[in-house]
C-alpha cells in the first residue's frame, strides 16, 4: 500500500510520500536509544509541563487537523475537531495524574518483615524505546493514548502510522517538537507494513503496541513472542448492544443510531449487533430503522454531515461483501444495502434482520455502518447470542433491573460492559478487550503500567 494522502470523498491522491531507507531508520533508531537513556531521569514535572504544551498546541491547531484528519480518512469534520479536542484533554490528564499513578508501593510492614527485609518497595522504570503500530480510524486519538502514558512514564516512542494518514503522522511528531520534546522522544517513521518485522526484531526496541486488524495482531505477537517483548494488542470488535424490556426505547434507539455510526462505523468499539428481547423488539427496531434511514450522508466537510465516505476502496468492497453474502443468505434489509453511484467511498446505513449463524456477518466485523438486528426471548438467549462472537472488546446494555445488571456484568465475554449509555474511551478508565480482541490495557493506571519495569526494591536488614 503506498503511503498518501487519498480523498476517500472522490478517491482524488493528495499526496504521496517515499518510504524511509534503512540508512534513515537505523539513524531514528539510535536517536530513540540515546535520547532515552537522558529522557528517563526527567523528572515528572518536566514531562508534565512539556505534556501541557503539547496539549496547548494541539487545542490551537484544533481546526486545521481536523481538516487533515477528514481529508485523509473521511470521517465527518465535527467528529475530527471533538477528537482533537478529546486528545488535549488525555494529555492533560495523565499530566497530572502520572506521578501518582506511578509512585513508589510499599508492601505491607508484615510482608516487609517476614521478607527479611529492613526495608522494601515496588517502583515503576521506563522500558525504553516502544514501537506503536497504529490505524487510521482515530488517527489522532489512537496514537495519544499510548503517546501520552509512554512519555509520562519515561519512554520513547516510535509511530508506524497506517499508510494512508501520512499528514496526521508527521504532525504528531511535529507536534511533540514543538512542545519542546527532544526529537528522539517522539518520531514518526514512514514505512510500510513490511517494515514492522524488522524494527520489532531490533534489540533497541523494547515493546510494541498495535491497535487493528486481528492477522496484523498475530503478526506483531508472533515476532514479540519470538523476541520475548511485551505487546499490548487492541484488535477488533463486534460489540454487542443489548435492550431489554425495562429500557428507555426512545432513548436506547436513539443512542444506538450514534452508537453504531460514529466515525462512520467505522471504530473497532462501534456497538454492531443489536440483540433485542422479544417484548421490545417491534418498538426498537421501528425508532433504529428509522433513525439509520434518517442519516445525512455526505461531504465530510460540511458541517451537517453525519456520515462520510469509507476511508479506503478496499473497505468499502469487504463491507459489501458481508452485505451481500447476508443478503444471499436470507437476512432482510431493513434500510440501506445498496453502494450509491458517484464519486467517493460512500456506503449507506444499513440494517440488517433475521441474521444467523452462517453468515459471514454475524462472525466477522462489519468496518462501516452496517447494524445486525437479533431477537432475544429472555435475558439468557441475550447472553448466548451476546457471546457468540470471536471478539471481546466491550459492551452495551440498556435496562433499570439490578439483577439484570449484576447479570451482564458476571456473563458478558467483554473488556467493558456500559449500562444505559454508548461505549466510549476515557483516560481515567482501563480499555482493551478478551478473545480475539486483544490483550493488554491502555488509559487509566493499568495503561501506564503496562510499559513499565515493575522492580521490587528490597533492603537487608
Amino acid at each position: 500500500m503506498p503511503i498518501a494522502t487519498v480523498n476517500p470523498a472522490n478517491g482524488e491522491t493528495l499526496k504521496t510520500y517515499e518510504a524511509m531507507g534503512e540508512e534513515e531508520l537505523e539513524r531514528r533508531l539510535q536517536l530513540a536509544q540515546a535520547t532515552f537513556r537522558t529522557y528517563r531521569t526527567t523528572t515528572y514535572a518536566e514531562r508534565a509541563r512539556l505534556l501541557n504544551r503539547a496539549a496547548d498546541l494541539l487545542d490551537e491547531d484544533r481546526q486545521e487537523i481536523g481538516r487533515v484528519m477528514t481529508t485523509e480518512m473521511g470521517k465527518p469534520v465535527e467528529q475530527a475537531r471533538a477528537e482533537a479536542a478529546k486528545c488535549a484533554r488525555a494529555m492533560r490528564w495523565y499530566a497530572e495524574h502520572a506521578a501518582e499513578l506511578l509512585a513508589d508501593e510499599e508492601p505491607s510492614a508484615a510482608d516487609v518483615k517476614d521478607s527479611g527485609a529492613a526495608r522494601a518497595l515496588v517502583r515503576y522504570r521506563p522500558l525504553g524505546p516502544v514501537l506503536a503500530v497504529m490505524p487510521w480510524n482515530f488517527p489522532l486519538w489512537q496514537v495519544v493514548r499510548f503517546a501520552a502514558p509512554a512519555l509520562m512514564a519515561g519512554n520513547v516512542g516510535l509511530l508506524k502510522h497506517a499508510s494512508n494518514v501520512p499528514q496526521t503522522a508527521l504532525y504528531l511528531e511535529d507536534l511533540f517538537h514543538r512542545a519542546g520534546f527532544t526529537e528522539g522522544c517522539f518520531q514518526t517513521l514512514l514505512i510500510g507494513s513490511g517494515a514492522v518485522d524488522d524494527i520489532l526484531r531490533d534489540e533497541r526496541v523494547k515493546a510494541a503496541t498495535l491497535t487493528g486488524s486481528e492477522p496484523a495482531g498475530r503478526a506483531v505477537a508472533a515476532t514479540a513472542g519470538e523476541m520475548i517483548k511485551k505487546t499490548v494488542l487492541e484488535l477488533g470488535g463486534s460489540d454487542p448492544f443489548v435492550v431489554m424490556p425495562s429500557a428507555d426505547i426512545d432513548r436506547a434507539a436513539r443512542i444506538a443510531v450514534t452508537a453504531r455510526v460514529q466515525n462512520n462505523g467505522q471504530s473497532c468499539i462501534a456497538a454492531k449487533r443489536f440483540i433485542v428481547h422479544t417484548d421490545v423488539y417491534d418498538a426498537f427496531a421501528e425508532r433504529f430503522v428509522a433513525g439509520m434511514a434518517a442519516l445525512r450522508v455526505g461531504d465530510p466537510l460540511a458541517e451537517e454531515t453525519e456520515v462520510g465516505p469509507l476511508a479506503t476502496e478496499q473497505g468499502r468492497a469487504d463491507l459489501e461483501e458481508l452485505v451481500d453474502d447476508a443478503r444471499r443468505s436470507g437476512a432482510a434489509v431493513l434500510c440501506g444495502g445498496e453502494r450509491p453511484d458517484g464519486p467517493g467511498w460512500y456506503y449507506p446505513p444499513t440494517v440488517l434482520a433475521g441474521v444467523t449463524r452462517e453468515m459471514r456477518v454475524h462472525r466477522e466485523e462489519a468496518f462501516g455502518p452496517v447494524a445486525t438486528l437479533y431477537r432475544a426471548a429472555d435475558l439468557d438467549e441475550a447472553v448466548l447470542i451476546a457471546n457468540d462472537s470471536p471478539f471481546g472488546l466491550s459492551s452495551n446494555v440498556w435496562t433499570r433491573d439490578e439483577a439484570e445488571v449484576d447479570r451482564f456484568v458476571r456473563d458478558l465475554e467483554a473488556g467493558g460492559v456500559f449500562f444505559n449509555g454508548m461505549t466510549a474511551s476515557h483516560p481515567g478508565l482501563p480499555f482493551g478487550g478478551v478473545k480475539r480482541s486483544g490483550y493488554g490495557r491502555e488509559l487509566s493506571g493499568h495503561g501506564i503500567r503496562e510499559f513499565c519495569n515493575i522492580t521490587t526494591v528490597w533492603h537487608g536488614a
